[in-house]
């Protein structure tokens, strides 16, 4: 008996996507990453929250400099951030480079302090939202404990973080238009009165910017760009990622730095530099919602009442979708469950991730009810204190990571001032905006000292924990190597 040859077929046999862990490629554009990018930056709240507090407490007249300032800064650190994103494509960004200069234990290390920083000012932002949705509410009748609202908004923000980013990515695009939008109503308002006693440029004056303590100003300032290196994180998900990641970094930081910097000084022009230190210490919650309904109508009061909450939502929404993807590449290298790792077979997002942040969040939130925290006087102000000393930090091991990166590789196409200039230069800005920082420390979380050392502790804790972690956990990705290509690997990598 003979056997006949099976027919040959042509059909597929396609993998099961529930078991990926391959995010969507190629969805995201220019504008979208820029929105994410400038809605974790939180521009309204920055401005209407940050601002007074920096014109009070900071150098005065002189604070809107110092965004000018921290821009150039980080504007420069930029350039070394996105030429290192050609280099390493991995989605982890700050740690894998950090890995890539180093070893994996390093990597990690990085990855948990950036998980830290994010977490931390996540949940200091729900905590403000909660709050001020809380005193809302009071007006209308309903009395409601902070938490409720927080928890309301979490599950929004978790149930948004587990379907497609593009959706995250609209809802973030509308609410930022709208806050940029009346930003700069306000802005040409005062321009159009001439401010308080006409326009000038004292706030850019030498005087102006070392009046007070601009330790602290510089300080507060650092704290309003948080977000903006989360790029490359979204290298994956770009369309083009090499020409992509580039342009959304630097126009995202350029949008930021200019907004902050005009706003603050129309700002400073409507109440004048001689006054304005005294009216913003005076009644720092509400002083550029009075400043929009005095130069351009109650509406615009009202507006930039409902549309910091908008934009506290944003920023906590944006953080969200940063968080889950660095879970994501961090459960991709071991040192979270596998599962985390996964992507949804039909929405493309890290959805485990997604809800593995948002039970985070609401573990923080009922312990700070159990503890009886201050969802403003405490979890904010610690937190976000945290926040600044931990990204600054985190720039500062990523500039040392590039440096050492570029000496022991071969330059390529990109030019020594992209590959070392630009990272040492940074590196110094951001050496000393550390140091006022640290010397700020009690100040810029309420001024315990104690929580400050505490907090401060978290920081170095947190890279030796994820340092240890990857110790003690074997590495999936030397599982995919070759046996020729092993032995260049071990180096890197045991």
């Amino acid at each position: 008996m003979s056997l006949k040859p099976l027919p040959q077929t042509t059909a597929r046999i396609t993998p099961h996507k529930a078991k990926t862990s391959e995010l969507n490629q190629g969805t995201l554009g220019v504008g979208s990453i820029v929105f994410m990018v400038i809605a974790a930056a939180a521009p309204l709240t920055v401005i209407g929250g940050a601002l007074p507090i920096g014109i009070a407490t900071g150098n005065g007249a002189g604070y809107p400099a110092m965004y000018a300032l921290s821009g150039i800064v980080l504007m420069v650190f930029s350039v070394g951030l996105v030429t290192m994103s050609r280099r390493i494509s991995e989605p982890g960004a700050f740690f894998s480079y950090v890995e890539s200069a180093s070893n994996r234990r390093w990597g990690i290390g990085t990855a948990f302090l950036a998980m830290l920083t994010y977490t931390v000012v996540q949940f200091a932002i729900y905590a403000y939202l909660g709050a001020q949705l809380s005193l809302l509410l009071t007006h209308i009748g309903v009395n409601l404990p902070w938490w409720i609202p927080t928890l309301t908004i979490v599950a929004i923000v978790g149930f948004l973080g587990y379907r497609d980013i593009e959706l995250s990515s609209k809802a973030l695009g509308a609410a930022l238009i709208a806050e940029i939008a009346i930003t700069l109503i306000v802005v040409v308002g005062i321009i159009l009165a001439g401010g308080s006693n006409g326009l000038s440029a004292e706030t850019f004056t030498p005087q102006a910017i070392m009046s007070g303590t601009p330790g602290v100003g510089l300080m507060l300032a650092f704290a309003g760009f948080i977000g903006f290196e989360s790029t490359t994180v979204f290298r994956n998900e770009a369309k083009n990622p090499d020409r992509t990641i580039p342009r959304a970094t630097y126009i995202a930081i350029a949008i930021i730095g200019l907004l902050y910097t005009l706003s603050g000084w129309a700002i400073v022009e409507a109440w004048g530099a001689e006054n304005i230190a005294a009216i913003a210490a005076e009644n720092p919650e509400e002083m550029v919602i009075i400043t929009a309904t005095r130069y351009v109508g109650p509406w615009a009061g009202v507006a930039v009442q409902i549309l910091l909450l908008t934009s506290l939502f944003a920023a906590a929404l944006s953080f969200h979708n940063v968080l889950t993807r660095y879970q994501h590449a961090i459960a991709k290298k071991g040192c979270l469950p596998q599962s985390v790792s996964l992507v949804h077979p039909i929405h493309n997002s890290p959805h485990i991730s997604s809800l593995l942040q948002t039970l985070t969040i609401v573990v923080f939130t009922l312990c700070s009810l159990i503890a009886g925290l201050d969802p403003v006087l405490e979890i904010f102000t610690w937190f976000s204190g945290l926040a600044t000393f931990a990204i600054v930090v985190l720039m500062i091991m990523v500039d040392i990571a590039i440096i050492k990166y570029f000496r022991s590789h071969p330059a390529g196409k990109d030019p020594f001032f992209h590959r070392i200039g630009a990272p040492c230069l940074s590196l110094i800005g951001l050496s000393v905006a550390c140091f006022f920082i640290t010397a700020n420390l009690v100040s810029l979380v309420g001024g315990d000292s104690q929580v400050a050392w505490a907090l401060a502790l978290s920081v170095p804790l947190s890279v030796g924990s994820g340092w240890l972690c990857a110790a003690l956990t074997p590495d999936p990705t030397m599982q995919l190597l070759t046996p020729e290509e092993l032995p260049k690997n071990y180096a890197k990598h045991a």
